[in-house]
């Protein structure tokens, strides 16, 4: 994990936020290569749910929500964990993560047993919206997306006409207080959630919640996540939300131990009837062709983005020793992406910068390619180190222009170029007019 998150400072993946000023527990930034990984891993979701999908809809609801949402959907009163505080070393934790030994929970910061009673913390951030900081104008930074997709289900069905069963998707920032943050990007207290919530009839929400299973599996397969480094957990009766008829956990491989990446959530009609309740106002399905009205139940796949991001990195980190042509040892680091989730997807060079005629040959195909994806030009430095710094990227592809390319040796290999791919390092020859084509088809 230490190896992980040196590759992601010193490759531009992933910040401390406000490192300046000694950063802030819990929030973190993203930097160029760390944006463009998220960016893919987003659009494949949003592509992949909603655009190839008739029955999906997608919607954007605002951050900052009417407080009588939250107190609605028990958030205000009951979204907490319990927090106790070491008397010793002063330090705070959650009371449910603490270690145990000979039936005592002790402090894992310095051993001691004398910790407070826990108590009762609510992890929604609190702000007021206008000029006076009463109670009255008191509101949350939402700690999930998904009510907005409740509250606002009667206008998503009247201005979308779908019908039963259908979906509202919704990818966007949540924020909550977390006692103590951990494993790097892993747990934070600001972080984007991907969320479904499927609206179905009552008799089909239990086939309905193993049929998203089995979708969410093919996704993580698709983006680069064997299935064999998922773990689905079948949540037993006990431990699931009150309200949840069915719920399973998929849970990745990380460094750290095994932990959740995405919740398949089969809510009932609970959130809607809670809504129905407190706001008065009519969020039922009107069934024409049968003439009848009812609250739908929902089926809620929600993952992640930072912990996916995360998985993404974990699983593409390799370390391997290779040997050069002069019988020389060293050991590359390369970061093993699906094309389409990686960052850049492919590196262009001239061989030598100081050879006009390589470096506007090489600007051509940039400039052929870019429009397509995402090309990183490099000119600086021995070829086989920008093949390195490419490979610490991810980058899947390195295009190579050299003086076969302009034609110095003979017209037979004028304009072709040598394609480099990432994970064998092997090397071949292309035309210029075949690269669009074989890399599209690579990272779509």
């Amino acid at each position: 994990m230490e190896k992980i998150v040196s590759l992601c400072k010193r490759r531009g993946f992933i910040f401390q936020s406000s490192e300046i000023y000694g950063g802030l527990n819990g929030f973190w930034d993203f930097g160029p290569l760390g944006v463009e990984l998220k960016r893919n891993l987003k659009d494949f979701w949003w592509r992949r749910n909603v655009r190839e999908r008739d029955d999906m809809v997608g919607m954007d609801g605002s951050i900052i929500m009417n407080r009588a949402v939250w107190k609605a959907s028990g958030h205000e009163e009951t979204f907490s964990d319990p927090m106790v505080d070491c008397k010793s070393c002063k330090a705070r934790h959650r009371a449910d993560q603490l270690p145990e030994k000979d039936g005592t929970k002790y402090c894992p910061n310095c051993g001691s047993r004398d910790l407070t009673e826990p108590r009762a913390f609510n992890l929604m951030f609190k702000s007021y919206a206008g000029p006076l900081e009463s109670d009255d104008n008191l509101v949350y930074l939402r700690p999930e997306t998904a009510q907005a997709m409740f509250v606002q289900f009667r206008n998503v069905l009247d201005t979308s006409r779908q019908k039963l069963p259908f979906g509202i998707a919704q990818i966007g920032k949540a924020f909550r207080n977390e006692i103590n943050p951990r494993n790097y990007i892993f747990r934070s207290r600001e972080f984007e959630q991907m969320e479904i919530e499927y609206f179905c009839r009552a008799e089909d929400g239990l086939a309905l919640t193993d049929y998203w299973l089995e979708q969410r599996l093919k996704f993580y397969e698709d983006i680069g996540i064997p299935r064999d480094k998922i773990h689905v957990v079948d949540i037993p009766d006990g431990e699931r939300a009150f309200y949840s008829k069915k719920t399973y956990d998929l849970e990745y491989e990380f460094p750290f131990g095994v932990s959740e990446l995405e919740g398949i959530a089969y809510r009932t009609d609970y959130d809607l009837s809670r809504h129905i309740e407190a706001s008065g106002k009519p969020l039922e399905y009107h069934d024409q062709e049968k003439n009848e009205k009812f609250v739908p139940h929902v089926v809620e796949p929600s993952a992640g983005v930072d912990r996916t991001t995360l998985a993404l990195l974990c699983e593409a980190f390799d370390e391997e020793t290779v040997t050069d042509e002069n019988g020389k040892s060293e050991v590359r680091t390369v970061l093993r992406f699906h094309p389409r989730m990686a960052p850049i997807k492919v590196g262009i060079f001239p061989l030598l910068k100081n050879k006009p005629e390589l470096v506007a040959k090489a600007k051509e195909v940039v400039a052929k390619l870019r429009p397509h994806m995402a090309v990183s030009y490099d000119e600086a430095g021995a070829i086989g180190r920008r093949y390195r710094r490419q490979d610490e990227a991810g980058t899947p592809f390195c295009v190579t222009v050299d003086f076969d390319t302009v034609g110095e040796n003979g017209p037979e290999k004028a304009d072709t170029v040598t394609l480099r791919h990432r994970d064998s390092m092997q090397q071949e020859r292309v035309s210029i007019d075949e690269l669009l084509p074989r890399l599209a088809a690579a990272i779509l």
